[in-house]
């Protein structure tokens, strides 16, 4: 019986010694397979690191490339609101001169004459003096004289004899034709006095004072 015994435990170890040969192969098989992959596997990780590199390094481009151009639009977008408000800018400028130059333009029509004031007739001499006496006589107020000075001084120098051979215009206020002042003098050719007092009636008819009269000379060339 232990002989019996003897032979199996025998057989038994042999057994188990095999097993331990068969699965030490095995795992040295294993082994030597999994070096022999090693290079193709470390090759695959190398390559998809290469992938994921690039592909991070095209969404950075893409980045880089839209920044430049939101950059570009918004210096875009500067230099239209910088010439929007330059033009509103001279827009404004233009029409400011324009207000003060109506403004300037109003007030010469209100008072088109803001020199110095005579005291009195005494201060001009000649065919100006009998004018200055002969104004007040019409009922205009002494201020008026110096437009009505700078009035005829510009039609005729204040010469009862200027005659303009193409309108017809003639004496010191410029009648136009001259015949008309006969309806205060048949002298209207020559008289200073027929001629003033013709001119202020005029005047006094259709500007109602001398200084409007200068205005509407200033602004058109004739009264």
């Amino acid at each position: 019986m232990s002989r019996l015994w003897s032979r199996f435990a025998a057989r038994g170890a042999a057994v188990a010694l095999l097993a331990v040969g068969v699965a030490g192969g095995v795992y040295l098989t294993e082994e030597r397979q999994s070096a022999r992959l090693d290079p193709g596997a470390q090759v695959a990780g190398t390559a998809t690191q290469i992938n994921v590199d690039y592909r991070q390094e095209q969404q950075v481009s893409r980045q880089v490339r839209a920044a430049r151009q939101q950059a570009a639009e918004a210096r875009q977008r500067a230099r239209v609101a910088a010439e929007k408000a330059r033009k509103a800018e001279e827009a404004a400028r233009k029409k400011a001169a324009e207000e003060k130059a109506a403004k300037e333009a109003a007030a010469r029509a209100l008072k088109p004459y803001d020199g110095p004031i005579p005291e009195s007739c005494s201060e001009y001499g000649g065919n100006r003096k009998t004018g200055c006496a002969l104004m007040i006589d019409a009922g205009f107020d002494i201020d008026q004289f110096p437009c009505l000075d700078k009035l005829w001084t510009k039609e005729s120098g204040w010469n009862p004899r200027a005659h303009n051979n193409s309108s017809g215009a003639h004496g010191i206020p410029q009648a136009r034709p001259g015949n008309k002042m006969a309806t205060v003098g048949s002298d209207w050719e020559t008289n200073p006095v027929t001629q003033i007092k013709w001119g202020l009636g005029y005047i006094k008819g259709r500007y109602g004072t001398p200084c409007k009269a200068w205005t509407h000379s200033q602004n058109t060339g004739w009264y």
